[in-house]
This record gives structure tokens, C-alpha cells and sequence, in this order.
């Protein structure tokens, strides 16, 4: 009974924080068409620049350094937008090498500056609590509140903001938004703001929840699970996201709980799970739903 309360506990909690983490993948692929490969590498960034901000240069309280990092990320995601990915956008392989050569780039250039060693990400609450027998550290209950209040953030904000508005009518139709005097540029700027933020906040909070500590080398794995999530909820659909994110927390933490060396395998388990679905439904399982839900 241990196991399965330690999986079904472990399972929720990792679940709900892959949402955060995925969801910024599968906007920015909803609003623009763009399968943005560089998402791993603003996880990477936005722990590097939490790190500056809370221990490195100034010392700022940790809720204060997770802000900036965000707002950082947010920024730097989309002049590489701008830049990078907006003059070759309708090429969709030209996308796919670029965003690649991007999370390269910044990988090298975290590389140049902090070295190929870790860096240590504190965890924001000391501590942890026993829920049916198993003990849960406060940082980890934080992530998940974090991850949930964002989702649901982002949800709302699809729904009754004008820009949400913006946003869904550009999913729907590019062309006809630009007649209705969107500018899609701006708005897809904004989406990859937005996209990278909380692919800065999925990396400070899952990181200073689990390992503590980052290098420059941690942004693939993150972009594996972001890409087994959102191909098994269907590429563009939120509510897709956050059902295959759990999907997948639970099948990772299942390994990890029941298999022997289970640990070497989490990884492959969700991989395993978007190759089965997608055989069964190509589409995934709510498949594309431009609107961003209704």
C-alpha cells in the first residue's frame, strides 16, 4: 500500500508540473504554427538567470528572482521570435533547424559564462509534510500550486481577455485575423513571451523542487517530456496538455515505483506512451483544437 500511495501522490504532483511545463509548447504551436524546439532551452535559461538574481549577483528573495527570471526569459524569447523564427515561419523544417540551432546557441552561451558545471538552485520552502504516509517536501507542494494558479491563469485569460481573443482568432484563421486589423506579428511576439516565461518558471520550480541544481546541458530532457505531452494531447490543445501531463507523470512515477531500475527508464516510458497513442489516434487524443478551447 505504500508504493501505490507513494505513486498515486508522486504521479498527481509530477503531472501537474509537467502542465506548466508543456503548456508554453503547445501555445505557441496553437497561436502560431510553430513546433518551437528552443522551449527546453528557455527551461535552461530561466534557472540561470534565477540563479543571477537570487545567489549569483544581487542576492534578491527568491519569489523576487523567479519574477525577473520569468519577465527575462519572456523578453529574450521574443526578440528570438522576432529575429529567428518570424522571417522563415510558414517553413516549418527551416523552423525546426532554427529553433534547434537556438537552444544550441544559448546552451553554449550558458557554457561561456557559468562553465559546464552545475549551479545550485535553492529550494524556496525548507521542510516537508506527510501526506498518507508519504512525505512530500514544501517545495514540491509550491511547484504544483505554482504550475495549477498559472494554468488556470492562462486558461482564464484565453478565455475573456481581449488578447486571449487575439490570440484564438489567429489560431483559427491567420489571414482573416490580419483583415480584422490584428497585427499577428505583435500577437505571436506575445505568445512567445509568454511561452518562454512559463517555460522559466517550469525550470526554477521543478529544478529547485527535485535536483537543485542546473547546467547547461539540462534543456533536452525537458523538451522530451514537453513534446511526449503535447503529441499525446494533441498538438495546440490545452486541455489536451494538461491531461497527457498527467498521463505522463503518472506513467514516469509508475516506472520509477514498481519497475526495478525503474529511474533509468522514466524517460522512455513517456515516449513509449506518445508512440502507443499516436498509433491509435495520430491526431492525439483531443487532436488540434485551434480555438485554444471555447
Amino acid at each position: 500500500m505504500g508504493l501505490v500511495e507513494s505513486f498515486l501522490i508522486y504521479g498527481a504532483i509530477t503531472g501537474a508540473v509537467y502542465a506548466l511545463l508543456a503548456v508554453g509548447f503547445t501555445l505557441i504551436y496553437g497561436v502560431a504554427d510553430v513546433v518551437n524546439m528552443a522551449h527546453g532551452a528557455f527551461y535552461m535559461l530561466g534557472a540561470y538567470i534565477f540563479f543571477s538574481f537570487a545567489l549569483e549577483l544581487f542576492q534578491l528573495n527568491l519569489y523576487l528572482a523567479l519574477i525577473l527570471a520569468a519577465i527575462a526569459v519572456g523578453i529574450i524569447a521574443s526578440v528570438i521570435h522576432r529575429i529567428f523564427i518570424d522571417p522563415i515561419a510558414e517553413d516549418i523544417i527551416a523552423t525546426l533547424v532554427v529553433t534547434v540551432g537556438v537552444a544550441l546557441m544559448l546552451q553554449q552561451v550558458m557554457t561561456i559564462v557559468y562553465g559546464i558545471g552545475h549551479v545550485e538552485i535553492p529550494p524556496f520552502l525548507p521542510g516537508s509534510i506527510v501526506i498518507a504516509d508519504v512525505t512530500v517536501t514544501y517545495s514540491k507542494i509550491l511547484a504544483v500550486a505554482v504550475s495549477l494558479i498559472l494554468f488556470f491563469t492562462l486558461w482564464t485569460f484565453m478565455r475573456k481577455a481581449k488578447v486571449g481573443a487575439a490570440m484564438r482568432a489567429a489560431a483559427q484563421d491567420r489571414e482573416v485575423a490580419m483583415l480584422m486589423g490584428i497585427n499577428t506579428t505583435r500577437l505571436h511576439m506575445l505568445t512567445m513571451a509568454i511561452s518562454g516565461s512559463f517555460a522559466a518558471v517550469a525550470g526554477v520550480m521543478i529544478s529547485s523542487s527535485t535536483s537543485q541544481m542546473a547546467d547547461p546541458f539540462m534543456w533536452l530532457f525537458p523538451l522530451v517530456m514537453s513534446f511526449s505531452i503535447v503529441i499525446l494531447g494533441g498538438l495546440g490543445n490545452v486541455k489536451g496538455t494538461f491531461v497527457g501531463a498527467l498521463i505522463v507523470g503518472f506513467a514516469e512515477t509508475g516506472v520509477v515505483t514498481f519497475v526495478p531500475e525503474g529511474t533509468y527508464l522514466k524517460g522512455a516510458a513517456a515516449l513509449a506512451i506518445m508512440v502507443a497513442v499516436l498509433l491509435l489516434r495520430p491526431r492525439g487524443l483531443f487532436g488540434k483544437h485551434i480555438e485554444l478551447e471555447d
